[in-house]
């Protein structure tokens, strides 16, 4: 039996290639991303941070990036800390809503409406009363 070196390494190359085209090539591409988005940052762009916060941005000063959280507050945040811009209401507002989106919605409230009106219709059965007898849990020494 000959042990080539190619056949013993081929599956290891192989292994790494794989490795390179699913998790390192992608990661770097979005990391790249999110630079550029980081980068592109303007005033008045409106923004949420990494932890969740939103904000206006202010200004920007060498790598912090000053938001404005309420109107007269703002604080100073790194701009690695920007997870991204989030874009305005108007726009989503303007186009047309998803139909399969409402049609699930109104299913939902169709099917919320049916329960009620089945408890509506169903008769109420009342448990007898037990004559005065008190729990033993909840008796007083």
């Amino acid at each position: 039996m000959g042990n080539n070196p190619l056949g013993t390494f081929l599956p290891l190359i192989l292994l790494v290639v794989v490795f390179y085209f699913l998790l390192i090539r992608p990661q770097r591409k979005r990391q790249q991303e999110q630079l550029s988005m980081q980068n592109s940052l303007a005033p008045g762009a409106r923004v949420m941070t990494t932890t969740g916060l939103f904000g206006t941005v202010v200004g920007l000063q060498d790598e912090d990036v000053i938001l404005e959280i309420a109107p007269g507050v703002e604080t100073r945040w790194v701009k690695a800390a920007i997870g991204r811009v989030v874009t305005p209401v108007e726009d989503a507002d303007d186009a047309e809503p998803d139909s399969a989106q409402s049609v699930a919605e109104e299913g939902v409230q169709k099917d919320a409406h049916e329960d009620i009106q089945k408890d509506k219709d169903e008769p109420v059965t009342e448990t007898p009363d037990d004559g005065g007898a008190k729990d033993s849990s909840t008796k007083q020494s």
